[in-house]
């Protein structure tokens, strides 16, 4: 029986949770969870040619950390499996100019969902016609800026945004090229504020209840409105085909139905991504030419059952591109162990950032990974959490992992696969500032986002002088 306290706390307690091993050596890296360039030295850990020890001498901690060739080649990756699709970059992972270049650079598109990721995307000189904009609330202004930018399709979500479309477009005389977000009732593996697909949720149109029909036959009346096809996504952290497979045949039989009765070939559909990471040991992502082929399969199959043509696909991959290039180190703080019933002893390992910079594990139950980034250690394991320095019970950055039993404050700790929703869900909770980006390649490192100072802090605060 599970104690509500948590396992620690149940009789004949288990040392972690089931699918955590305690390791030979705590010092080892699981390539797996890692950037492709990063490897221990002498107990240093590298990345990008660049020892942890040496950036946070240069840049202090915390800090991001984005190893940038391993950015490009998941973005080759995905480029190169899915060569017959439209393969775009959301956004909403992470953002910031440089990326942005990268992704142009190595061929991608790009998904916003925001007047702010626009901007970005605008600021970087990126090509508007290979924009999709998302969002379930988008303003009047925010339709008007991304039809006036010229952005390549608006994802619409709503009959409302469909009208306030329509009358924008008959305004300035031009046709916006859309598609409709549809929700297939879809109960994708994942936790439930990610999964985007069952009907009690705020994205899409139904299409069990046929609202998804009805918005596809409004945009097809609309004159300023050219509707390419539809957009469908089941959530994120996904390892399973079998919800793509549910959700494809739902979709794929109402873009036929579309066909038969309205007499209208779409030519495009959009599969989403949400494409999962390892995070931990228990993960097992599959990587992009695996996908491609299950996902082409998926489609292929439907089409030819329901005797419609194959639509031109595209998908958005975010946290399978920029999740695994980035890790966050910190330094240690204070270390504390705790007696827990049982004769269980955890030890508490506080670094100096914590659910400021990574929310994840807080909000999402989310599990993570760490090492000592910085020294070798001949200890024997310990089971550790790290947590933050925040005001809460919950600011939790790893809940559970084997850290060596000398772990002492001013070690550097390195926690992978942080790249992405980590700095785009980062605050300034108990005014902490928000950590830098540091890209690093070829034994340079480089600050593509600036750590926050006090005057960035104090700059909305009108009574400050």
């Amino acid at each position: 029986m599970t104690h509500e306290a948590g396992w620690a706390h149940a009789p004949g307690a288990l040392r972690g949770p089931s699918w955590l091993r305690e390791p030979a050596d705590p010092n080892d890296l699981v390539p797996l969870l890692w950037s492709s360039t990063a490897h221990k030295s002498d107990g240093d850990l590298v990345v990008g040619g660049v020892a942890m020890r040496d950036l946070v001498a240069n840049h202090q901690s915390p800090a991001y950390v984005l190893d940038e060739a391993d950015f490009r080649a998941r973005a080759a990756a995905f480029r190169d499996a899915f060569s017959d699709y439209d393969v775009f970059y959301a956004g909403k992972a992470f953002l910031c100019t440089e990326v942005v270049r990268w992704i142009a650079q190595e061929g991608l598109w790009l998904d916003v969902c925001s007047d702010g990721e626009l901007s970005v995307a605008l600021r970087a000189d990126f090509d508007t016609a290979r924009i999709g904009y998302h969002g379930n609330n988008k303003t009047e202004s925010e339709l008007r800026r991304a039809v006036e930018a010229g952005v390549g399709r608006v994802v619409l979500d709503s009959f409302v945004e469909i009208e306030r479309l329509a009358a924008i477009t008959a305004e300035l005389g031009v046709t916006q090229s859309v598609m409709v977000r549809v929700t297939a009732g879809v109960e994708a593996h994942t936790h439930e504020y990610i999964a985007t697909a069952h009907e009690d949720q705020k994205f899409g149109f139904s299409i069990t209840s046929g609202d998804a029909f009805d918005a596809v036959r409004r945009v097809l009346a609309a004159p300023g409105l050219e509707m390419l096809g539809l957009h469908s996504h089941i959530g994120s952290q996904i390892f399973d085909s079998a919800g793509f497979e549910v959700a494809a045949r739902r979709v794929l039989a109402l873009h036929a139905r579309v066909s038969d009765e309205l007499a209208v070939a779409m030519p495009e559909m959009d599969l989403g991504g949400g494409f999962g990471i390892a995070y931990t040991t228990q993960d097992d992502p599959s990587d992009p030419a695996q996908l491609a082929t299950e996902m082409t399969k998926i489609v292929e199959h439907e089409c030819r059952a329901l005797g419609v043509a194959e639509p031109h696909l595209s998908i958005e991959p975010g946290r399978a591109i920029v999740g695994p290039a980035m890790c966050t180190v910190y330094t240690i703080g204070t270390v504390k162990p705790v007696a827990l019933d049982g004769g269980v002893v955890r030890t508490y390992v506080s670094v100096d950032g914590g659910m400021s910079d990574n929310i994840r594990t807080a909000l999402y139950d989310a599990d993570y990974s760490c090492t000592l980034a910085a020294r070798r250690s001949d200890a024997a394991p310990v089971l550790a959490r790290v947590v933050g320095k925040h005001c809460e019970a919950g600011d939790i950055v790893v809940r559970d992992e084997f850290l060596p039993g000398d772990v002492a404050p001013d070690d550097l700790l390195a926690v992978p696969g942080t790249g992405a929703y980590c700095r785009s869900l980062a605050s300034n909770y108990n005014h902490a500032l928000r950590p830098p980006v540091i890209a690093v390649r070829d034994g340079v490192a480089r600050v593509v986002v600036r750590r926050e100072t006090e005057d960035d802090l104090l700059a909305t605060d009108v009574g400050a002088k």
